[in-house]
């Protein structure tokens, strides 16, 4: 059962570190740049932005609509009222009448009946022709006049290409180009500031692992002092007084190692966090060992005005206030008159170009549109002045913005020279500090040093230890700011 048991944690200790990631920085970076999500709602705003200046440079191009309608009512147009419509087809009855009043007054006349008894049946028989004739005459009169209005329907294909429209579509397509690159420069200012909460968070572990360490190296320090001042104890050459002071720091050594453990833990979660892993992954960084190389790896970098192009803050309030100028011109644009061209085919029923037709007859039309603003009250100047007035103020805040860019690389500067002198006065207090405990221990040991100013040595050491790892981190991270204010994090 032991071997078994021992068996057992062996492999989940093989587990552990098995999950356990060893990172760099350069790792770290790319992985926060996949993983960030604000990268991403920017590269999806980019994208969005490239569609908008697609769908505005289609505006220089025709437009062809094609529109289409059908409508039934209850009643038709009719050109022939009800009376027309009942006579018309009868109009022949009346001359068949008229003949044979005619033919009456005729027969009366005793020296013409000899003459038409031989004429009637011709006569009958051409007036009943001309009779039918003229009926079926009325008839299809009635039936052209029929329009059957109540079912209609129109198609319609329509071109329109615009030809001058003020200086809209020309400012539109820069406002969307403008646009697109704006997007671009938040993409980028996303990515930068992802680099930036990576770093600081890598260094800052990179930093309270080395105090973790400390802590850890001070506890063992104490905890041997607190030996060695028990056994002079009971030899009688220490008194129960210095156990007790020796003991309260032994307590205080302890709480620090908790702190300094619970603070690693959600330090590195956060780290996690930022690079996209579960937050229970077991991380441990390269540089957690590489603090005394940071010197080395600094610099204050030449005094030069490239930041003016490397900042895509500074970028991309230059191309706001260039759309704030395009808008001055869409303002204007709306004072200017418009043309366009037009053309188009239509499909008609019933039609009236051949009478009226119950069919499809198709004609086509050009021609051109042209719109002149005349009487606004003022309405499109004013809107130019607002214009205007925005473009200045988005000058200004690109002015303003500078200035503090400016302010923010000197401070950079000036943090990194002090971080830097500060850094060697920490080295040279650690000596110091590392010779007063050797000297204090080995007076102690002789009995010749008191167990008080042992405690205050090993303090002091401490003290000294870790204001040199708050130096060093500190001048990593006024190297990281100042990259950051120069346009140099990539």
């Amino acid at each position: 059962m032991k071997r078994i048991f021992i068996t057992f944690v062996a492999g989940l200790l093989a587990v552990g570190s098995a999950r356990a990631e060893v990172l760099t920085l350069e790792q770290c970076r790319q992985m926060a740049l996949e993983n960030n999500k604000a990268i991403r709602m920017a590269s999806a705003e980019k994208q969005a932005a490239y569609y908008q200046r697609k769908s505005a440079f289609t505006n220089y191009l025709p437009k062809i609509s094609a529109a289409g309608g059908y409508m039934f009512t209850s009643d038709e147009i009719s050109l022939l009222n009800d009376e027309q419509k009942q006579t018309l087809p009868h109009i022949g009855d009346g001359i068949s009448a008229s003949a044979q009043q005619l033919g009456a007054a005729l027969a009366a006349n005793p020296q013409l009946a000899p003459l038409l008894q031989g004429l009637q049946a011709p006569m009958g028989a051409a007036v009943k022709g001309l009779q039918t004739q003229l009926n079926g005459v009325g008839q299809s009169l009635v039936d052209a006049l029929t329009t059957d209005t109540r079912n209609a329907a129109a198609i319609t294909l329509q071109l329109t290409q615009p030809i001058y429209m003020g200086g809209k579509i020309i400012a539109y397509n820069k406002i969307a180009k403008l646009a697109e690159q704006a997007a671009d420069d938040k993409m980028e200012m996303a990515r930068r500031q992802a680099l930036v909460e990576v770093d600081e968070t890598y260094w800052q572990i990179v930093a309270l692992t080395a105090k973790k360490e400390l802590a850890e190296s001070y506890l063992k320090l104490v905890n041997e002092l607190d030996a060695n001042v028990n056994a002079m104890i009971q030899e009688g050459v220490a008194t129960r007084a210095d156990g007790l002071s020796v003991k309260i720091k032994a307590n205080q050594a302890e709480v620090a190692v908790i702190q300094v453990n619970n603070g690693l833990s959600l330090l590195k979660m956060l780290l996690c966090q930022l690079i996209g892993l579960e937050e229970s992954t077991q991380l441990t960084l390269a540089d957690e060992n590489m603090l005394d190389n940071i010197m080395a790896e600094t610099n204050s970098y030449a005094s030069d005005e490239s930041w003016r192009q490397n900042r895509p803050e500074l970028r991309a309030l230059g191309r706001s206030a260039e759309v704030f100028h395009q808008k001055e011109r869409l303002a204007l644009s709306e004072t200017m008159p418009t043309v366009a061209l037009t053309g188009g085919y239509s499909w008609i029923t019933p039609g009236l170009f051949n009478g009226f037709e119950n069919k499809f007859r198709g004609l086509w039309n050009v021609g051109v549109v042209v719109k002149v603003p005349i009487l606004t009250w003022g309405d499109r100047v004013y809107k130019v002045k607002a214009a205007r007035a925005n473009t200045q103020v988005a000058r200004l805040k690109l002015e303003e913005t500078t200035e503090k860019i400016q302010l923010q690389i000197a401070q950079s500067r000036n943090t990194l020279e002090e971080s830097r002198s500060r850094l060697v006065a920490c080295e040279s207090a650690r000596t110091v500090a590392d010779e007063n405990l050797r000297m204090a221990t080995l007076g102690m040991n002789e009995g010749v040093i008191p167990v008080i100013n042992v405690n205050e040595a090993q303090t002091a050491w401490l003290s000294a230890r870790s204001e040199l790892i708050a130096a060093q981190i500190d001048l990593k991270l006024a190297h990281v700011h100042l990259q950051s204010a120069l346009g140099l994090i990539k």
